[in-house]
């Protein structure tokens, strides 16, 4: 399985992003996915997930802002990010597996991540 995320950069507070990961290597439609970050000095903590049939879980800091979704005839997965703060700059990082983790950090595969910067 082979993830490839992109779509991270500078931009200023208030501003938008979207993230993507491309999926390889394994049935899209039957593979639970997520967002995590880490931000300088801190763990890794889970952004947001998606399961196989739709359902979705966001940490507080991302919910209302952030939407998760997925792409099954492209084996895509999006992350579309709204009214950025400063404290959302961290490395972006998407992950894929056969259960549902929700936000934590167990899934099997990981992408190498993508730097997101919020900065004016």
């Amino acid at each position: 399985v082979r993830l490839v995320a992109s779509g991270g950069g500078l931009v200023e507070p208030g501003g938008s992003l979207t993230l993507s990961c491309a999926v390889s290597g394994t049935t899209f439609s039957n593979t639970y996915m997520a967002w995590f970050r880490q931000g300088p000095g801190a763990e890794r903590e889970g952004v947001a997930a998606i399961g196989v049939q739709g359902t979705t879980a966001y940490a507080d800091s991302a919910e209302g802002r952030f939407t998760i979704s997925r792409d099954s005839a492209n084996n895509t997965l999006f992350l579309q990010m709204n009214s950025l703060k400063p404290e959302d700059t961290a490395m972006y990082y998407c992950a894929a597996g056969f259960r549902w983790w929700k936000l934590l950090p167990r899934y099997k595969y990981w992408g190498q991540g993508t730097q997101v910067t919020v900065s004016s």
